[in-house]
């Protein structure tokens, strides 16, 4: 039986980050970060609004996988990418413009190298592996958190 297929890879990436918000509010209610944005910030509806475009991406990067399946991850890389921006101004961290930028210029590079799936969703998971990480010991040692 075969367990690992292009296929199932996006329809994992498609699942689980449906689980994103829900598992990562949990988790931040469990180590005591709230995760909200400041009730006056104008643009505090801007979250919604890029969930919403996001997913209506969601299906442009699934119509890429049927030209070439690579071009699913680096797609998603781009559209991910592209909702971080938003957050530097809801959130007010400046660290969301790097992420996103460096997401967007991971998927131009993957894309350009012709890389594999798994290069593709690797290196994406990686990169916001590296960054959640820092974001949450910035956060900590800011907030003092223990």
């Amino acid at each position: 039986m075969n367990f690992y297929s292009p296929e199932k890879g996006i329809w994992a990436l498609i699942i689980g980050g449906m689980f994103i918000f829900p598992i990562g509010t949990l988790i931040g209610k469990l180590i005591g970060i709230k995760g909200e944005h400041d009730k006056n910030n104008a643009l505090g509806k801007l979250a919604m609004e890029g969930t919403i475009w996001m997913i209506v991406c969601i299906p442009l990067a699934y119509g890429l996988s049927l030209i070439k399946v690579e071009w699913f991850f680096q797609g998603m890389l781009m559209i991910i990418g592209g909702r971080y921006l938003n957050f530097a101004s809801i959130y007010g961290m400046r660290t969301y413009w790097l992420l996103g930028a460096v997401l967007i210029l991971a998927a131009y590079a993957l894309f350009f190298m012709h890389a594999s799936i798994f290069a593709s969703a690797f290196t994406g998971g990686l990169i916001e592996t590296i960054f959640g990480i820092s974001i949450y010991v910035s956060y900590k040692s800011d907030k003092k958190i223990y």
